[in-house]
């Protein structure tokens, strides 16, 4: 990645992650934009979004994100307008790097045998 897809990336996140926070209701799951990709044009813009909550809570929010798209592409360029001649097309993809993380983590626990609290 150069130095201006970057930076570019970056900005998206950080906006990205204001419009949700703003859009989703504050009683749902825990919605985190981890990662956004963006391609050598930025004419493509991959946002990974993480969701802790229930399978429905999941599956809810992902399709919200791409039923919404093109609200939250509008509000974005609102936002980022001045900075950019062309906003990027957003594509939403859930990111599970949490659940596996705690399911690694699990796994871990219960290979290791439990020491006194001495030790």
């Amino acid at each position: 990645m150069s130095i201006r897809t970057e930076k570019v990336a970056s900005l998206l996140q950080r906006e990205l992650g204001d419009i949700l926070q703003k859009e989703l209701p504050r009683s749902g799951p825990l919605v985190t934009v981890v990662e956004v990709k963006i391609t050598p044009d930025l004419g493509i813009a991959r946002a990974y979004i993480s969701v802790i909550g229930s399978d429905s809570d999941r599956e809810a929010v992902m399709e919200h994100l791409k039923d919404q798209t093109k609200s939250i592409r509008k509000e974005l360029s609102s936002r980022i307008r001045h900075q950019f001649r062309r906003i990027p097309e957003l594509e939403f993809y859930e990111d599970r790097l949490f659940e596996k993380a705690s399911r690694i983590e699990e796994l871990l626990k219960s290979v290791r045998p439990s020491r006194p609290e001495g030790e």
